[in-house]
């Protein structure tokens, strides 16, 4: 078994990558800003992110923030260089290089970085985790009416489902860009609201509203879609009987799940 650093080991994603692979047998760290012994911030680098690659084979990179990434990887890299790291694989974002959105474009400059390393890597573009999902309409539905972005869709997918793949490949050898990972449905972004709504118990009008500018056009034209890798099995009713428990919720397509 190898020795993996996984960084943002504490967040949604990166905290059951961890727990996964540890599980698999293999020795894990878990980097992040409060994790010891391994508490280190990615922007500043420096001699605790050496110690923390130090003997390391594999990186699972999971951090990510709205602002630094670019920093931050290539902190990560300089130190992954330095420790003679075989391999680095990184989780980024379905249609980063179709949909001109601020965070998209940091996304897209980190694989860049990563595939420009040097190392050996690995990067999985994977959708919209339910919980990101939910935690987007949980702010829009505090006020009286929920506005959502007129004529968008997604394809939200179960984190865990990303988790598993992930481990999959940090087990394996660097495998370049592997294709993409979207969850079991192309739903429109009202459909989505309206079942959240369902299951949360709020009651909120719902209007679509249309958008201008390069980003929501692309969300408009499914640039963040994979309908083609609809490869995740888990339904983003089925999270919300998990999360917000309840008997049954009702599908976009009409059918209901227990």
């Amino acid at each position: 078994m190898t020795t993996i650093l996984v960084t943002g080991g504490t967040g949604t994603l990166g905290r059951l990558v961890a727990e996964r692979l540890r599980a698999d047998g293999h020795e894990v760290r878990v980097l992040s800003r409060h994790a010891q012994p391994y508490a280190v911030d990615l922007m500043e680098g420096g001699g605790a992110l050496d110690a923390a690659v130090a003997g390391v084979d594999t990186i699972v990179h999971c951090a990510s923030a709205q602002k630094g990434d670019e920093q931050a990887a290539a902190n990560l890299i300089r130190a992954a260089r330095g420790a003679g790291v075989r391999h680095l694989v990184y989780i980024s974002i379905v249609g980063v290089d179709r949909v001109p959105f601020r965070y998209y474009k940091s996304k897209l400059a980190v694989e860049r970085l990563v595939e420009e390393s040097g190392l050996g890597w690995t990067v999985l573009r994977a959708t919209q985790f339910h919980d990101l999902l939910v935690m987007a309409l949980q702010g829009l539905s505090k006020l009286p009416v929920l506005v959502l972005p007129a004529g968008v869709r997604d394809q939200p997918v179960e984190v865990a489902e990303v988790a598993d793949r992930l481990v999959e490949l940090a087990a394996g050898a660097p495998a370049g860009r592997v294709e993409d990972m979207g969850g079991p449905e192309v739903r429109t972004f009202e459909s989505l609201a309206r079942a959240y709504l369902t299951a949360s118990g709020r009651r909120r009008a719902v209007v679509n509203v249309p958008l201008w500018g390069a980003a929501y056009r692309g969300f408009r034209s499914g640039g963040h879609l994979t309908p083609r890798r609809a490869v995740g099995t888990g339904t983003f009713e089925e999270y919300l009987v998990g999360r917000f428990g309840g008997g049954q919720v009702r599908t976009g397509s009409g059918r209901s799940r227990a």
